[in-house]
This record gives C-alpha cells, sequence and structure tokens, in this order.
C-alpha cells in the first residue's frame, strides 16, 4: 500500500460513525449501559481479590484458560472441545466477521441489531439484509424465512439489543434449521430471557451462540466472552484465529470464580426479572409512553416526541438512560437499564414528577 493509498484509505474510515457509546456523565444514576448493578459489588469485589491470590501476573496465562473453559462447559452442559474465549463477545464477533465474511458475503440481520455488529458490517464494506421491526417492536417469522436463502449469514441477537424482543424458542429453531448458511445467535442477554440455543450447537455444525459475563455475571469491566459451536470450528478458532493470549489472568480466575456463585447470579437475574415487569407496569401505566415487552436487562420505550426532554430532564435530576431516536416507526425511543429496586424506583419517581 503507497502512502497515498493509505491516506485515502484512512479518509474512507473516518467518514464511518464508529460503535457510538453513551455520553459520559460523572456521578450519575447510571441506567444506560445494560450494566448489571443488582449484583452486590462487595460480592464482586471479593471475586478480584481472591482472583489476585490466586494470580502471577508476572506470568503469561498458560493453563489458565483450560480451567475456564471446564468451568464454562458445565455451566452450559457442553464438551470443553465446543467452547472458546473472547475479550468480550464483541472480539469473537469481528473475528468471525473478519475471517467469514467479505464484501460478497451477505448477512441477514434485522434492523436494528447490536451496534457494534452493524459497524462492523460496515467497516468490513459487508452487504446486509435487514429486516425491520413492526410497530409494536416484533419480527415477522416469515420475513427471514423468505430472506434467508438470499443470505450467506444469518446474524440474531437473541434478546435484540436494543429493543429486548425474542423469537419464540421453536421459532428461532425453525429459522436456524431452515438456514443453509453460517447461522450466528449472540446470546449476551441470553440469561435474562426464556430460553437458550446453545443445546443445539450439538446437533447444528452451521450454528454459532456467542455469549459474554458483562451482563449476568456483572463483569463488564473485565471484557469476557465465550463461544459455543462445533469442536471444529472452535479447534480453529482457538488455535489459529484467536490471539494466543487473549484474556488475561484475573479475568480468567474471576470468571472461573463467578461460576462457582452461580446460585447468587441466578438470584440477581430473579430480581431483575421481577423488576423489569414492575418497570414496564409503571411506564404503560402512565399512557405517556409506548413501552415495549423486553427480555433483556433494559427496557425500550418510545416517549412520542418527548424523548430529548424527557433525557435532559432525567440527567438534570441524576439519571441517565440511553438516548437512540428513531427506531422502525417510532421516533423518539429511550432505553433504561433495570437496576435495583432503589434505582428503578428513583427512575420511575422522576418520570412520574416530569409527567404532572
Amino acid at each position: 500500500m503507497t502512502k497515498k493509498q493509505f491516506i485515502i484509505k484512512v479518509e474512507e474510515m473516518a467518514k464511518l460513525q464508529g460503535y457510538q457509546k453513551p455520553e459520559y456523565n460523572e456521578g450519575v444514576l447510571k441506567l444506560d449501559s445494560n450494566e448489571n448493578f443488582v449484583i452486590n459489588k462487595q460480592l464482586q469485589q471479593d471475586l478480584i481479590d481472591m482472583a489476585q491470590k490466586n494470580s502471577d501476573i508476572r506470568e503469561y496465562p498458560l493453563g489458565k484458560s483450560e480451567k475456564l473453559i471446564e468451568s464454562i462447559a458445565n455451566y452450559v452442559n457442553l464438551p470443553k472441545q465446543m467452547i472458546g474465549l473472547g475479550n468480550g463477545s464483541d472480539q469473537i464477533l469481528d473475528i468471525i466477521l473478519s475471517n467469514f465474511a467479505s464484501k460478497k458475503t451477505k448477512i441477514l440481520t434485522s434492523n436494528p441489531t447490536f451496534g457494534f455488529f452493524e459497524e462492523r458490517c460496515k467497516l468490513y464494506q459487508i452487504p446486509t439484509i435487514k429486516i425491520p421491526f413492526s410497530k409494536d417492536m416484533i419480527l415477522n417469522l416469515d420475513d427471514f424465512m423468505s430472506k434467508s436463502k438470499q443470505a450467506d449469514i444469518l446474524y440474531l441477537d437473541s434478546p435484540n439489543n436494543p429493543t429486548g424482543f425474542q423469537f419464540k424458542k421453536e421459532e428461532l429453531v425453525e429459522l436456524i434449521k431452515k438456514c443453509d448458511g453460517i447461522v450466528i445467535v449472540d446470546e449476551a442477554y441470553g440469561e435474562f430471557s426464556d430460553y437458550s440455543v446453545v443445546g443445539l450447537t450439538k446437533k447444528s455444525e452451521n450454528l454459532i451462540v456467542v455469549r459474554t459475563f458483562s451482563k449476568t455475571f456483572g463483569l463488564a469491566g473485565l471484557r469476557l466472552g465465550y463461544v459455543v459451536s462445533n469442536k471444529k470450528f472452535i479447534d480453529v478458532f482457538s488455535r489459529v484465529l484467536q490471539y494466543p493470549y487473549p484474556l488475561n489472568t484475573l479475568a480468567i480466575e474471576a470468571g472461573i470464580l463467578a461460576l462457582q456463585k452461580i446460585k447468587q447470579i441466578e438470584e440477581t437475574t430473579r430480581i431483575i426479572k421481577e423488576e423489569r415487569t414492575r418497570i414496564i407496569k409503571k411506564l404503560r401505566e402512565s399512557g405517556a409512553f409506548d413501552v415495549f415487552d423486553s427480555k433483556a436487562n433494559f427496557v425500550l420505550f418510545d416517549a412520542r416526541g418527548a424523548d430529548k426532554r424527557i433525557y435532559t430532564a432525567l440527567l438534570e435530576q441524576g439519571i441517565s438512560v440511553r438516548k437512540l431516536g428513531k427506531i422502525g416507526k417510532h421516533e423518539g425511543c429511550l432505553r433504561v437499564t433495570v437496576g435495583t429496586k432503589d434505582m428503578n424506583s428513583k427512575f420511575l419517581l422522576a418520570i412520574r414528577d416530569l409527567l404532572k
């Protein structure tokens, strides 16, 4: 590549938006990034303290990744040869796209879908076929079925980010069976939903399920993800495609320890599901919003043109939600993370005061 070509390439990339992280606002109630604040902070601190005691960070983490893989394999009830690790699930998605897709590849997905995945497709100039959500923020299975033969890869986040939508299990299973190409199911929010399709990886050679410790396990800051698929793919992914040491020692140790606390994790998941129901109910009772069902740890709602005002007013009261704007036929969407009972009550009280 010549200097001129390099400059042109950089200028082309500069035109891309890139993945948009939420605005950073110091000292606010942070309900904008789908993080898990229901998990006790002391529990997480104890995990880190114990991980430090178990680690010598002067050494490369030889052998430690294998122990984490064994723990994950027990958690998902699958052979360890079907598990690969990544520096967050987004890094895993990037590896898959950069090695199994090209400008000639067509990806079938929803509109919208996980923002990072969309932006990576733009970066690699991968064509996408996007199925829009209905007015009620649901996807039509027949639309995907009819387009599946036109695509080389199907990508679905299940549940979807940012809508919280999830196909019925029988519908998603039918769609997976219908597709001849690669099927990527992103289960970043899977534990908050009604089901998982990881078990299908035993029978579906083209199915890749991507998961993370960021949401349910409350370890977003450690960047710890994993992928479940057939043994041949995982062998190539781990031995050839993945970095030699994709995870740092402390993240690996914390992941192992977190999986030993599964009862506490499941309890926080139960609380989040209950609080999700409460938030949806209260927002609907206000009559001011279109509120959509969710199977994730967040709730999407349309503020009916008042999204900017509500976002700003909430921020002035020290509460940060995600400002998303237009999604499908809805112009002013906001998304709120399901936090602790106290956090959620503060959010709902602030909303109530804004509507007086």
